[in-house]
């Protein structure tokens, strides 16, 4: 199913301004409701090659697996949909892409990338993230952190040793607690979500979100949400214009219309008249 008509994307990417290279990779298919964001660790240029591999293997695996199977169906031993089933086995095979260059070249040692991917399909999107790069989602004036950081940070606010706000003020904000490349194997975090038209989704760096606020997110994505593209390269322009101490990311996706799928003999027959 193509779903250019049913989604919107648009993206931005800078080094911002103390870093002297950009370690983040971003990538999407706007036919194939496909979106991907990695920022990158590790040493000189390391980091750029781990998200750079996370970016292209998951996506082009998962342009041909689309293909041959549809996200929707349910594997009835599991329960689960196939859009799981197909996001866990390429963020694993990229795991181990990236594990084995480091293990094989030592310039590449111990370099690792965090990770966030959308699936879009029969008004859902599937979400599997690993690290602190994170999805938001605008729905009307509701601002909502989709994803939950794997970060010291997170866990020390889910401990009860640091309220929210004394999180924003401390020095530990960079310190991931699940990484892809850097293990033998890795656990993605992987949720399912209904999609309504007039959402719009924002996957970004920790460089947007360490820099502005939830509140001037939210903001600027409803007073410049009409203009995509415009609204991506904002949201990076505002977090340079608060330091920009990394490098900053954005993907943004609204969803236009309904993309309900089309199963068996109507798919079939659709197929015939194109």
């Amino acid at each position: 199913m193509n779903l250019s008509d049913a989604l919107e994307i648009a993206s931005a990417t800078d080094p911002g301004m103390v870093r002297s290279h950009n370690e983040d990779s971003i990538a999407s298919d706007v036919s194939k409701g496909l979106v991907v964001l990695a920022d990158g660790m590790g040493g000189y240029n390391a980091g750029e090659v781990a998200s750079g591999m996370a970016t292209t293997v998951i996506t082009t695996e998962l342009q041909h697996l689309i293909e041959e199977t549809p996200p929707y169906t349910v594997i009835e031993s599991t329960g689960k949909t196939m859009a799981e089933n197909i996001l866990r086995d390429q963020i694993a095979k990229a795991n181990t892409s990236i594990y084995q260059a480091s293990q094989s070249q030592p310039q590449y040692s111990g370099m690792g990338t965090t990770l966030v991917v959308a699936l879009f399909y029969d008004n859902k999107l599937a979400v599997a993230h690993i690290g602190d790069s994170r999805l938001y989602r605008q729905r009307g004036d509701a601002f909502k952190q989709v994803t939950k950081d794997h970060s010291l940070l997170q866990e020390q606010i889910d401990a009860g040793i640091l309220t929210p706000e004394q999180a924003k003020l401390s020095a530990n904000k960079n310190l991931v607690t699940r990484a892809l490349g850097i293990d033998p194997a890795v656990e993605p975090e992987i949720h399912e979500y209904d999609a309504v038209p007039g959402d719009i989704y924002l996957l970004c760096s920790d460089g947007l979100c360490d820099m502005v606020s939830d509140e001037d997110i939210s903001m600027a994505l409803q007073t410049l949400g009409a203009n995509l593209k415009l609204c991506a390269h904002q949201l990076v322009q505002m977090a340079n214009d608060n330091g920009g101490r990394d490098n900053v990311s954005v993907i943004l996706v609204r969803v236009k219309q309904e993309f309900t799928a089309r199963r068996g003999f109507v798919s079939k027959l659709a197929g015939w008249f194109k």
